[in-house]
């Protein structure tokens, strides 16, 4: 199986796309950074995977909770920011996961 190189989060309600590509790394894990903006899908120690935004705010989560393994999950991820809160399907190029 090759490593990871890209995704895509898909929003439950409206099919709204967001892609990540890779690059680079962060605390020894792959880090993916979305095409269109600064929003990054990372692994910490305190946090697990989870996305954030340039001053380092968490804005989503694998929705079955804190995730360690080696690239992000593909399951369903809630975002959430202010007073809004969305699921999102990450889906791999292969569709598989």
């Amino acid at each position: 199986m090759s490593p990871l190189s890209s995704f895509t989060f898909v929003r439950h309600t409206d099919g709204l796309s967001h892609h990540f590509e890779r690059a680079g790394e962060r605390h020894g894990r792959p880090a993916f950074r979305r095409t269109d903006g600064n929003v990054w899908c990372v692994w910490s120690p305190t946090d697990g995977w989870h996305c954030e935004i340039s001053d380092g705010l968490v804005t989503a989560h694998p929705l079955g909770g804190r995730a360690d393994g080696p690239e992000p999950p593909a399951t369903v991820w809630r975002s959430f920011k202010n007073d809004r809160s969305y699921l999102y399907d990450l889906r791999t190029a292969l569709g598989a996961e």
